[in-house]
């Protein structure tokens, strides 16, 4: 069973979905955070999933209204709003986590968020934010600093997902990345997967010559290192 869980910013009205455990109070949580397509199939998809490792799923909606788009540009278009706006995107992020936390009652210490692609550049800016949830993972995430952030530390464990041939993040973005975790003293991991694009975990992503295409051992891969790494900080 699944429950919509509407939260505010300002006059903005965001559509969380809820996908709790038979026990949510005894359970961590783990918020799912969309691609730049918005709160979507895919999303709810990914947050009904985490029932089956024991968590409760929270799929954000980043948008307003669980807005989501219909192609490419609208996507675009979309995400763009909230890019532009760091500031922006770090408060929605972290509405979403405290909305997530208090819902079914527990500490932050039992919560961890995960992102694809736009989604994966939201939960960093909730970890480089200094949110004390306990882990955060991106899913071929953007990793652009936010500029706001420097000085920062970060307290949430950090594990980044990332095709090695994806181009929208070259390899200086992924040393970037590496430096800035560690200049934050952060608990960091980055795992690169050869042969692969943007997109991996995404079945009906196929548009190599875009650099963007499905990869089933990525997928599979990741999703399994991803549930050693919720393993771990919850244990």
């Amino acid at each position: 069973m699944s429950e919509k869980v509407d939260y505010f910013d300002n006059d903005i009205r965001l559509e969380g979905v809820l996908f709790p455990t038979d026990k949510p109070t005894e359970s961590p949580i783990v918020l799912v955070v969309p691609t730049y397509a918005g709160r979507d199939d895919f999303t709810l998809e990914k947050a009904e999933k985490m029932n089956q490792l024991g968590y409760s799923g929270f799929a954000v909606d980043m948008y307003g209204d669980g807005k989501t788009g219909s192609t490419p540009e609208e996507n675009m278009a979309l995400m763009q709003t909230v890019l532009d706006d760091r500031s922006l995107l770090q408060r929605r992020i972290n509405l979403a986590h405290k909305t997530a936390i208090d819902k079914v009652g527990i500490d932050a210490a039992k919560s961890a968020a995960i992102g694809f692609c736009f989604g994966g550049l939201c939960v960093l800016d909730l970890a480089r934010s200094g949110s004390n949830i306990s882990g955060v993972v991106s899913f071929h995430g953007l990793f652009t600093p936010p500029g706001n952030t420097e000085g920062n530390t970060i307290n949430a464990k950090v594990l980044a997902l990332h095709g090695n041939d994806d181009p929208m993040v070259p390899h200086d973005a992924v040393n970037g990345l590496a430096n800035e975790l560690t200049t934050a003293k952060a608990d960091w991991q980055i795992h690169a997967y050869g042969g692969t694009t943007h997109a991996f975990t995404n079945p009906l992503a196929n548009s190599p010559e875009d650099g963007m295409a499905f990869n089933e051992n990525a997928n599979n891969r990741s999703w399994k290192t991803m549930s050693n790494f919720l393993e771990e900080i919850f244990s």
